[in-house]
């Protein structure tokens, strides 16, 4: 009867996951404390700043790696994620690009607080005089194709997972992630191409700040779908479990668009 007892109570009756105790928040909350304390000290040339620094950024992402780890091994193998954690999931993800959008707003708002009323400093127009901005039918509107075209890719990934088709989920993926790389080079090669640079004034800010952020959104995301990649080809991703896919391309959906209102708006109307 005691046996019984026991056994009953530790099933789990009800579909969430109750997380086991893990040291990685504390440990990466202080990967982040020294990346902050190593940062400050190298920007007033404090002696072994560089030290605390890289210490710091190794820190966290090995704790990255092992945290995600960790996550994969309950989704993947222990089925812990059922249908209502996976849905707290994708609110978590939602909220996260929400964020996101707020993060890229503050540079939005930059950029057209000083290029609607440009200031006397500048010489009252925008872009500022004497400034020779890029070309926004170049370069930026190949880049724009590109995702374009990636976030094509991604969905065409995306509605071959739930199909079950193996091989066509495989290779949309793979064009995406080279569409991508090939997006970020010539963002480089643009940035190299440019005569202005971020101290060129608050249109060299604006622009490296919102271009650039998105740029390393760009990179991060590429990192995303190539862990996606690798966990297809595991056989980690299925028609019924596969939400490390769908966030992976809602971010990457959310990363066209921003690049779309940058296009617009600092590339394009901005530049004229």
């Amino acid at each position: 009867m005691i046996s019984l007892v026991k056994v009953s109570k530790s099933v789990q009756r009800h579909p969430f996951h109750l997380v086991d105790p893990s040291p990685w928040p504390f440990i990466a909350s202080l990967a982040v404390l020294c990346c902050v304390v190593g940062l400050v000290m190298y920007m007033h040339a404090y002696k072994g700043a560089n030290l605390i620094l890289a210490n710091g950024f190794f820190l966290l992402f090995s704790t990255m790696f092992l945290w995600w780890r960790d996550l994969v091994r309950e989704a993947t193998y222990e089925g812990h994620h059922t249908g209502i954690v996976q849905r707290g999931l994708r609110f978590g993800t939602i909220l996260f690009i929400v964020s996101e959008i707020l993060f890229f707003f503050a540079f939005f708002w930059a950029f057209f607080h000083s290029s609607l009323s440009p200031a006397i400093e500048i010489g009252s127009i925008w872009p500022p005089k004497g400034l020779n901005v890029l070309n926004p039918w170049q370069i930026p509107l190949l880049n724009t194709l590109i995702l374009l075209l990636s976030g094509c890719t991604v969905t065409w990934c995306h509605h071959s997972i739930i199909s079950n088709f193996r091989v066509q989920s495989v290779i949309s993926l793979v064009f995406t992630i080279i569409l991508a790389i090939i997006f970020t080079g010539f963002q480089i090669f643009e940035y190299n191409m440019a005569e202005f640079r971020l101290s060129d004034g608050i249109y060299g800010s604006t622009f490296y700040m919102a271009t650039g952020f998105h740029g390393f959104h760009v990179f991060i995301g590429t990192l995303f779908l190539f862990v996606c990649l690798i966990r297809l080809l595991k056989y980690q991703l299925t028609q019924q479990h596969h939400f490390g896919f769908e966030a992976a391309a809602w971010y990457w959906h959310f990363v066209d668009v921003v690049w779309l209102f940058l296009f617009v708006s600092i590339y394009w109307w901005g530049g004229y």
